[in-house]
């Protein structure tokens, strides 16, 4: 289980209060739930914005072309059954 850590954090009033309503219906259990859910959300999406910014830089032909021979070599080296 990871570890939680305590920190301090200043907050915009109506986002507080936003965040109360969810507390008040059951969406959360508390504020800390609630806040930790939105970062964890939140660096999720920045992960996988990541990822598709880095994965349009790759040459589509070119990769098709490395798995094509990665697959051409993985069927010669499996052994018969």
């Amino acid at each position: 289980m990871a570890t939680t850590m305590k920190i301090a954090i200043s907050i915009d009033k109506r986002v507080l209060n936003r965040i109360d309503r969810l507390v008040e219906n059951r969406t959360f259990t508390n504020r800390s739930r609630a806040i930790q859910t939105a970062i964890e959300e939140k660096i999720s999406r920045l992960d996988k914005s990541r990822l598709a910014i880095e994965s349009a830089k790759l040459n589509k032909t070119q990769e098709q072309q490395l798995s094509e021979e990665s697959s051409r070599t993985d069927l010669i080296e499996w052994p018969e059954y």
